[in-house]
C-alpha cells in the first residue's frame, strides 16, 4: 500500500498517509490537512511545488502542463513535482515529499 509522508518546508510538520488506491496528492493533502500549501484558486501557480525526497518511482509520470510549470520555476522531475498535479500509483511504495514554499 502506498504510504506518503508530507513535510513542511522547514521539516517541522509532518503528516503520513496510507493511500491503498494511489490517487492525487492534492486530494490527499486536502483530506488529511497535510502541510503543503496550495493557492491554485488565487492564481498563484506553483505554490504547491514539492521536492520528492524518496519514492519518485511510486508517482505517475508528469503530464505536459505540469512539466511546463516546473520548467518555468526551473525545476525538473523526478526530484521536483507539483502536488496539484502529481498522482500516486496504486500498489506498494513509500514516498516522502517536502514543500518548497512557506504558507
Amino acid at each position: 500500500m502506498p504510504e506518503i509522508t508530507f513535510e513542511s518546508s522547514d521539516g517541522s510538520q509532518k503528516k503520513t498517509v496510507n493511500a491503498p488506491e494511489g490517487g492525487a496528492l492534492a486530494d490527499l493533502c486536502d483530506d488529511h490537512a497535510a502541510p503543503i500549501p496550495f493557492s491554485c484558486r488565487s492564481a498563484s501557480c506553483a505554490t504547491c511545488h514539492i521536492e520528492v525526497i524518496e519514492g519518485a518511482d511510486a508517482l505517475l509520470p508528469p503530464e505536459e502542463e505540469e512539466l511546463d510549470v516546473l520548467d518555468a520555476v526551473c525545476s525538473k522531475p523526478p526530484k521536483y513535482r507539483l502536488a496539484c498535479c502529481a498522482k500516486l500509483r496504486a500498489g506498494a511504495g513509500k514516498v516522502i515529499v517536502r514543500a518548497q514554499n512557506e504558507y
